[in-house]
């Protein structure tokens, strides 16, 4: 008898630009028949902005291909990890296996109950009250009341919202949404439970007692799991095998560390150091950072020190303001599995830096004997002007990698995990270049 629980082929999911309904026949129509002759729709509402933005994704059609052609099969008992970028197709697979949605074409074959965690709220009615939605959570999973009874206490002992379990869901925080819903998926006995990123909604606490329930239901109760999350260090202990997806198709299927070192080098290619026309940053922009790379025993702009270098992070300032400002310059490391390493501002060690009105400034933090372990680092900053944040990048302004070196001095390189330090010292000097 096969293993196979969940069997997909050629899935595809394709959207169309433009408005389905304009929720009156004639409107529709006029739409169709512009589309038919080639011409633009009368319908369009006169700010095309939104629409122009999506079309760049979207081929000579028109079309949105949000999966394609994916194809993959989960064995009973497996925990699958799905990772990917923002708009790869990862919920919008999960969507489809739950029934939240239908393909465009393609197969699905599914043995057993799904239960689903897709986002915050999914399958709860807001008037109802918490224990009330657990059975109407287990109905619709078809289970029966005293089924449902015998799982009653686990369910509301797991959530820790037991005093305000009768109470309507609709008064309760984000977080109370996640741990009910988080429990109720859990308990109800569903064969396959389907989690997307919601847990990130839900304290730190709460998150390792999910990681450790899924990873039970998986190893001592021999169900399936599938589970979408961007902590890699979540995926990686919990996870036997991922699936990577890139623009609505896999880019890799492999046990879990070899998708994940794919998917960190598939960043490290998109990491540019001219920050210039990085766009997603918070701040008054008033002095911002334009360029970034580090030096290490004299090489500029390198990609790779060694665990022990002294490393240099360099960093260009650009004051965009017509007044002089002070600086706290603020820069942090964080692992392949987006861990942070440390952190350290200027100011920590009581250092700030004048950049005239409209002018450039090179900023130096040489960190001693970096004692790191092997692997890709992420760099990430921060600057306040005058004590107010004037720029934060959402992306890494930087990668490098550490190769393993002679950190101890012993004459030969540093073998095993030596960890990460929490704090460090920095050296700091600046140069004008206004």
């Amino acid at each position: 008898m096969s293993d196979i629980v969940i069997s997909v082929e050629n899935l595809t999911k394709e959207y169309r630009i433009g408005t389905i309904s304009h929720r009156t026949f004639q409107r529709d129509l006029q739409s169709w028949w512009a589309r038919v002759r080639g011409r633009e729709d009368p319908n369009l509402p006169v700010d095309g902005g939104r629409r122009k933005k999506l079309e760049q994704f979207a081929d000579e059609n028109g079309i949105i291909h949000a999966l394609k052609d994916v194809s993959f099969e989960v064995k009973q008992g497996e925990v699958l990890g799905i990772i990917g970028k923002n708009g790869a197709g990862k919920s919008t697979l999960l969507k489809i296996l739950s029934r939240v949605t239908a393909p465009t074409s393609g197969c699905v074959k599914i043995k057993g109950r799904i239960g689903s965690l897709l986002e915050v709220g999914t399958g709860f009615h807001p008037e109802l009250t918490g224990r009330e939605n657990i059975y109407m959570n287990g109905a619709i999973l078809g289970m029966k009341k005293r089924e449902i009874d015998r799982k009653l206490d686990e369910i509301i002992d797991f959530s820790g919202v037991e005093q305000f379990i009768d109470t309507p869901v609709k008064r309760y925080s984000s977080g109370m949404y996640v741990r009910l819903a988080f429990a109720v998926a859990a308990h109800l006995d569903p064969e396959i439970l389907v989690v997307d990123e919601v847990l990130a909604v839900g304290d730190a606490e709460f998150q390792k007692k999910c990681l450790g329930k899924m990873g039970d239901v998986s190893r001592k109760e021999g169900r399936t799991v599938l589970f979408v999350s961007h902590n890699m260090a979540a995926v990686r202990s919990l996870c036997g095998r991922c699936i990577l997806l890139k623009a609505g198709r896999i880019a890799d299927e492999a046990p879990t560390e070899k998708v994940i070192e794919t998917y960190m080098h598939l960043n490290d290619t998109e990491i540019k150091n001219d920050l210039r026309e990085m766009t997603d940053r918070t701040g008054t922009k008033d002095v911002v950072f334009s360029a970034f790379h580090i030096e290490s025993k004299g090489k500029t702009g390198i990609s790779s020190v060694f665990t022990g270098d002294d490393t240099e992070f360099v960093f260009i300032l650009e004051n965009r303001s017509k007044k002089k400002r002070t600086v706290d310059l603020g820069f942090s490391l964080h692992s392949s599995l987006e861990e942070r390493l440390f952190v350290l501002y200027s100011s920590y060690q009581d250092r700030s830096f004048p950049i005239d009105a409209e002018a450039e400034l090179m900023v130096r933090c040489l960190v001693r004997d970096l004692a790191l372990s092997p692997g890709s680092v992420w760099v990430r900053g921060r600057l306040l002007a005058d004590g107010i944040e004037s720029d934060c990048p959402q992306e890494p302004m930087g990668v490098f990698s550490i190769l393993p070196g002679d950190f101890y001095r012993t004459g030969r390189a540093m073998s095993g995990d030596i960890g990460a330090l929490a704090m460090v010292r920095g050296e700091w000097s600046s140069d004008s270049r206004g």
